[in-house]
């Protein structure tokens, strides 16, 4: 696994019903790639309201802001999806929506059957890429009985284009429960304020219309 320029991971802390406390963040950039200036310690909005979006400005303290998971969010399940060279693994609570399975890869991420997964449906490389552009760590994969479940990326968090944070690089998540399955080197997180499955994202922005026009 990949570390910044410093040696060291950086770190990100939930505040209770507050902000992502990072530190040690080196690269930080928005849905179109550019740098976002950092620091050390920086705090960034999960409430949605925050006007200097993506960093706190202490909004979650006047708009009732609360962390807590919700009742009838999406089940913290792993279901496995066996086919001849590959076997399929997805937790369907951890998704983000972001749609990179079923664009790339329709063949396998079949919206609208059941089941919704066949591994048959293409070749074990093209799967692999595609659950490789999972931004979530919903998706992993096992080939020849060995698990994979995490990149081997540098240290970064992006937003995806009003959406969550992309977190990649193995940034450690203080004090979070992680679902059942689910990769620790990559995850989203939810910056809309409306999942249910807090701290990460699933999928709430679209429902909400999340919007940050990101300058």
């Amino acid at each position: 696994m990949a570390t910044s320029k410093s040696g060291a991971l950086p770190s990100i802390r939930c505040a209770a019903n507050g902000p992502y406390l990072v530190k040690g963040l080196e690269t930080f950039t928005n849905s179109r790639g550019e740098a976002i200036a950092t620091g050390e310690s920086i705090a960034l909005c999960r409430c949605g309201g925050s006007q200097k979006k993506p960093f706190c400005d202490g909004t979650h303290k006047r708009n009732g802001f609360a962390d807590a998971k919700e009742p009838g969010r999406g089940a913290d399940r792993r279901d496995d999806f066996v086919g001849k060279a590959i076997t399929i693994h997805d937790n369907r609570g951890l998704c983000a929506h972001a749609g990179e399975c079923t664009a790339r890869l329709s063949s396998v991420w079949r919206m609208r059957t059941k089941p919704w997964i066949d591994a048959d449906g293409a070749g074990v490389d093209a799967i692999i890429e595609t659950i490789r552009a999972c931004p979530s760590g919903a998706l992993s994969y096992t080939v020849g009985g060995e698990e994979h479940r995490d990149r081997d990326a540098a240290p970064a968090i992006r937003l995806m284009k009003n959406g969550p944070y992309m977190v990649s690089g193995g940034i450690a998540l203080e004090d979070v429960d992680f679902g059942e399955g689910a990769s620790r080197e990559h995850f989203t997180l939810c910056r809309c304020g409306a999942s249910r499955n807090k701290p990460f994202c699933d999928g709430s922005h679209s429902r909400v219309g999340f919007v940050d026009e990101e300058g």
